[in-house]
């Protein structure tokens, strides 16, 4: 019989694994599928990365740094362009122009290794929020480049909001969403529009 996740019964989520360094692989494989995830794929190459992610349609991909081909920030560019879905880089150096260039290629999520086997379920989850986000982004501009630039200033405007309002990250976007529809003026228009005025009220306090 299948081992039951925890929280109870729910569709198990597709999970693509990338990395070319077999032991870490292997432990992320065991990881996940302890954590209840459905392993729909392996590889271990940039090469493979695109194509199995275009075959296998995965919820989300893990993928190294390091690959033998090209790296994996490259990779999950190529990914974004092609067949988007949800790229959490896994890596041993949380550096800032590392994590700079994720943001540029479209990544949702990092884990650092050594990998908890605690911390997949809420990454993963936290990856499909935040694609489901970019995709809703990528509705209203047609352009990669600019949405990716949009999604920059609603992560701002965001973080905004979940300190003033005591949001969370979901109902932060939410209420950006919403003002967006209301108003008839893209999400990303309403996110500049609360940093300027967060901007204003910054300067009033000094």
């Amino acid at each position: 019989m299948a081992e039951k996740r925890r929280d109870g019964p729910a569709m198990k989520r597709k999970i693509l694994l990338i990395d070319d360094h077999l032991p870490s692989r292997s432990f992320l494989a065991r990881a996940l599928a302890q954590e209840g995830f459905d392993i729909v794929g392996e590889g271990a190459s940039a090469r493979s990365s695109v194509f199995l992610a275009k075959e296998k349609k995965p919820d989300a991909i893990l993928m190294a740094v390091g690959l033998p081909d090209v790296d994996g920030i490259s990779a999950a560019q190529k990914i974004m362009e092609a067949s988007p879905c949800p790229v959490i880089l896994v890596t041993s150096h949380y550096e800032a122009a590392t994590i700079e260039r994720a943001k540029k290629a479209g990544v949702m999520a990092y884990l650092i290794k050594p990998v908890r086997p605690e911390e997949l379920r809420p990454t993963i989850e936290m990856a499909a929020s935040r694609f489901a986000e970019f995709m809703s982004l990528r509705k209203e501009n047609e352009d990669l480049t600019k949405t990716l630039e949009s999604r920059k200033a609603i992560e701002r405007a965001k973080g905004i909001l979940m300190k003033r309002q005591g949001l969370s990250e979901a109902e932060a976007f939410a209420l950006i969403q919403k003002r967006s529809m209301d108003t008839r003026k893209p999400m990303a228009e309403i996110a500049e529009a609360i940093m300027l005025t967060e901007g204003m009220t910054r300067e009033r306090r000094i």
